[in-house]
């Protein structure tokens, strides 16, 4: 029971950071998870396989409160689909610690940036839609092979673009609710046909996953109200900040200061 109660804690505040930002479910979940000593592939599928669930309720929330771009969320849930089962596959089949330093570098730069746009408050503009395609390729992936890859790169990215932060935040919250049921899928198929033989882990952190499941879905409901009501530059200059922190902590992380 404890450990529920912990993960639901966890799971809590993760997601209504998340609901709100755009991002860091994900990167938090999985670090929590990694820090007990659960192995990259399984946190990463524990992660995906509670987002299911949590970004089903944020996205509802969401399209309540009308911060979904639909223009721009078809292209880039298809796109975020497709990289994110080739992640899924990479990451049963090889260490995905690999390209986490590239990460880091983009994240840290992207908030900055953001920082600086928020502080000059440069208007808004219209995003194309062809740019959602490759962006949620590459997000799709890094969030499959990260555990957490794809709110910090997409909704980080279409808000340095220049997009609406409170329709970037809803539009990426609401495409990653395909992203999470095709990336547990992918688990699923990876562990179905022998590809990943280090999947025994799974059956032993249930506790943790409920937790996790729990604590979300109480928070998402209320993702689309905080990202409505906050402030535009406010909202910006949370985005970037969350953005230098998350770089930092996983930096940390990389570089063995933090487990």
């Amino acid at each position: 029971m404890d450990t529920f109660l912990l993960f639901l804690m966890v799971g809590f505040l993760a997601q209504a950071v998340d609901g709100a930002l755009g991002m860091a479910y994900g990167v938090i979940s999985s670090s929590v998870l990694l820090a007990v000593g659960v192995p990259p592939a399984t946190a990463s599928a524990s992660v995906h396989g509670a987002e299911v669930f949590t970004t089903a309720a944020s996205a509802g929330s969401h399209i309540w409160h009308r911060n979904v771009d639909w223009r721009l969320l078809l292209p880039l849930a298809i796109a975020g689909v497709i990289g994110g089962c080739l992640g899924a596959y990479v990451l049963t089949g090889i260490e995905g610690d690999v390209i986490k330093p590239f990460v880091i570098a983009y994240l840290a730069l992207m908030g900055l940036y953001i920082l600086w746009r928020a502080g000059h408050d440069i208007r808004i503009r219209r995003i194309s839609s062809w740019i959602t395609g490759p962006l949620g390729l590459v997000g799709g992936f890094l969030d499959a092979v990260g555990g957490g890859g794809w709110g910090p790169t997409v909704s980080s990215t279409l808000v340095g673009a220049g997009q609406e932060p409170r329709r970037a935040i809803g539009t990426v919250n609401t495409a990653e609710f395909f992203l999470a049921v095709a990336i547990s899928a992918a688990f699923v198929w990876a562990l179905m046909s022998g590809h990943w033989r280090d999947a025994d882990a799974l059956q032993n952190h249930a506790a943790a996953v409920g937790g996790l499941v729990a604590g979300g879905l109480v928070a998402a409901p209320f993702a689309g109200l905080i990202a409505k009501r906050v402030p535009r530059r406010a909202l910006t200059y949370a985005v970037g900040g969350l953005l230098l922190a998350l770089a930092g902590f996983q930096g940390l992380q990389l570089a063995g200061v933090l487990a």
